[in-house]
C-alpha cells in the first residue's frame, strides 16, 4: 500500500486525485487549510491533515513517522479572474510550493509532483518577443513557473524525486469556479448565446477524471525532472470543440463567435503534446459528450439548490 500526501484536498483537483487514489488502494495524506474534504471522509484510508500555508514549515510534525511514496502539491491561492493579477498573493503562492517541498523531503518522502498549468507555455513566447502583449494571466503563469523552476532546483539538491503536469482548462462535478467551461454550459442550460472570441485557436478541455488519472500515472512512472503537458494528444480548434459542446447540451443555441479578441499567446506547436504518453502509457480516455452532460446536470443541480 502506499502512503502519499496532497495539499488542496478540498479543492477540484487536488479531491479528484485524492479519491481516485483512494480507490486504487492508496494511503492518502490530505492538507486542507478549512478542514472540508467532503465526501473523502468517509474512507478509512484518508486522513484529514488541516494546516494553512502560514504553518506549512510544520507539516513534517503534523504528518506520522511512515514511507511517503509521493507528495502531491495541488493548494494555490489566485486560479482564476482577478486574482490572476494580485501579484504579492501569486508570489506568495510560489514561496508555500517551495515550503512544502522542504517538507517533503523532511518526511522522507521519495518523490514530489507539482501541478502546474498550460499557461506556462505561453511565456515561451513572451520572452525576448518585444512584439508580445502580455495578459494579466502572465502573472499568474509567471508564479506557476517559477515554482517549477525554484522546487525543481530544491528538489535536485535536496535529493528528491520532482515531476510536474501542467494542466489546461478542466472541467468536471465539483468545480465551483466561474471559469470558461462552466460558464458557457451554464448559458447554454439557461438558454443563452455564449459570447465568445472568434475561436480560429487551437484549444483544450480535460474532465477532471483524465486529470486525477493523469497525475497518477506522472507519481507512478513520471520521469524525474520532467514536466508534462496534461491534456488531450490531439487537439481541435476552439470554435469546433465548442461547437461540439453546444451540440450536446442544447443545440438550438447560437455561438456568438468573434465578440471577444483573442489574448492568448498560447502556441501549441511548442508543446510536447505526447510525452506523458511515451513516458508513463496515460492519455485522456473520458468521452466527451458523457462527461460534458454529467457536468452539465451536476451545475444544473447547483443551480436549483441554490434558486
Amino acid at each position: 500500500m502506499k502512503n502519499v500526501i496532497i495539499t488542496g484536498v478540498g479543492g477540484f483537483l487536488g479531491g479528484a486525485l485524492a479519491k481516485k487514489l483512494l480507490l486504487d488502494g492508496y494511503t492518502v495524506y490530505g492538507i486542507t487549510s478549512s478542514g472540508h474534504v467532503g465526501e473523502l471522509a468517509q474512507y478509512p484510508s484518508f486522513h484529514s491533515v488541516q494546516a494553512n500555508f502560514e504553518s506549512y514549515h510544520q507539516l513534517h510534525e503534523l504528518l506520522p513517522e511512515i514511507d511517503f511514496d509521493m507528495f502531491y502539491h495541488f493548494a494555490w491561492n489566485g486560479v482564476y479572474g482577478d486574482s490572476f493579477r494580485a501579484y504579492e498573493l501569486q508570489l506568495n503562492n510560489a514561496k508555500y510550493a517551495c515550503a512544502a517541498l522542504e517538507e517533503a523531503k523532511k518526511v522522507n518522502c521519495r518523490r514530489f509532483i507539482f501541478a502546474g498549468t498550460y499557461n506556462e507555455f505561453e511565456l515561451l513566447n513572451f520572452i525576448g518577443n518585444e512584439m508580445f502583449e502580455p495578459r494579466y494571466t502572465c502573472i499568474y503563469a509567471t508564479a506557476k513557473l517559477t515554482s517549477e523552476l525554484m522546487c525543481r532546483t530544491l528538489a535536485y539538491q535536496l535529493g528528491i524525486e520532482y515531476s510536474a503536469g501542467l494542466v489546461c482548462m478542466a472541467y468536471g462535478e465539483r468545480n465551483y469556479s466561474p471559469m470558461l467551461a462552466n460558464i458557457v454550459l451554464e448559458q447554454l442550460l439557461n438558454g443563452e448565446e455564449p459570447k465568445l472570441i472568434s475561436g480560429e485557436n487551437y484549444y483544450d478541455l480535460v474532465y477532471v477524471d483524465d486529470v486525477a488519472a493523469a497525475f497518477q500515472a506522472i507519481g507512478e512512472r513520471g520521469v524525474n525532472q520532467k514536466s508534462y503537458y496534461v491534456g488531450h494528444r490531439k487537439l481541435k480548434k476552439f470554435k469546433d470543440l465548442f461547437a461540439e459542446v453546444r451540440d450536446i447540451v442544447n443545440p438550438s443555441i447560437q455561438l456568438r463567435f468573434g465578440e471577444y479578441q483573442d489574448t492568448s499567446n498560447l502556441d501549441y506547436t511548442k508543446i510536447d503534446l505526447d510525452s506523458l504518453y511515451r513516458d508513463t502509457g496515460f492519455e485522456c480516455k473520458a468521452d466527451l459528450r458523457e462527461s460534458i452532460l454529467k457536468t452539465a446536470q451536476w451545475l444544473k443541480k447547483q443551480e436549483n439548490s441554490h434558486a
